[in-house]
């Protein structure tokens, strides 16, 4: 059995280089961090709101000449403010993998197959209290080789703005029950098992479709002692 498993959950904050996940080594800063003063980071910036998506935006099965292959899902939730005040016209966007666990990307390699159907992407705006909807197929796992029988566990990848260009999130949604998830260093990397457990969707009957698709929830809070962890990469 690999040894990702075996190893303890994070108390503390992991090192930038978490030993665990590789690629972390070429990516983590090797020098002390430069300290800057509230004033000098920037407030404001880009603002993602009317017109950066359209309805069919969020319907990532849609658009192509046939029906992607997999399980419909629909995904929807919340966009939340470190108070818990839901952010309205929010630019939310989502990318994955295919059904087989392969993106629809020249660096993507992996011997699975390609869907013609299925690019991955889409995006949209939150309403009024802040929720989002997408639809798209239940992603695969995939090979990664970060240490022997490496698997990442079936998940997609989210992007939110929030209020100003620096409180933009990029983080990761999880499935629940996956069996993958306790060997997985992406999201062993985070230092809080109860903010991990935050990155685990939850199985909701209000947004399944009778005989047509399975629903997901997923909220995401933007800043605050309970803000969803972003990604670790």
């Amino acid at each position: 059995m690999s040894t990702v498993a075996e190893r303890p959950a994070w108390t503390v904050d992991p090192p930038y280089g978490d030993p665990g996940y590789r690629s972390t080594a070429k990516r983590a800063p090797h020098r002390p961090l430069v300290p800057m003063a509230p004033e000098l980071a920037p407030t404001t910036g880009p603002v993602f709101g009317e017109g950066y998506a359209d309805p069919e935006d969020a319907d990532l099965t849609a658009g192509h000449a046939g029906e992607p292959i997999g399980q419909r899902i629909n995904v929807s939730g919340r966009i939340l403010g470190s108070d818990g005040r839901p952010l309205a016209g929010q630019l939310v966007e989502i990318w994955q993998c295919n059904a087989a666990g392969r993106y629809a990307h020249q660096g993507d390699q992996h011997p699975a197959p390609l869907d013609p159907n299925f690019t991955g992407a889409g995006r949209c705006l939150t309403d009024a209290e802040g929720r989002y909807r997408f639809r798209t197929i239940r992603p695969g796992a995939y090979p990664w080789r970060n240490h022997p029988n490496a698997w990442r566990p079936a998940h997609i990848h989210f992007s939110v703005f929030g209020r100003a260009f620096t409180e933009r999130l990029v983080t990761q949604m999880y499935f629940p029950g996956d069996p993958l998830i306790p060997f997985d260093p992406v999201l062993r990397s985070i230092r809080d098992p109860k903010a991990q457990e935050r990155l685990v969707s939850a199985f909701d009957w209000d947004s399944t479709e009778e005989e047509f698709a399975l629903g997901f929830a997923f909220d995401v809070v933007v800043g605050g002692h309970l803000a969803t962890p972003p990604d670790p990469a």
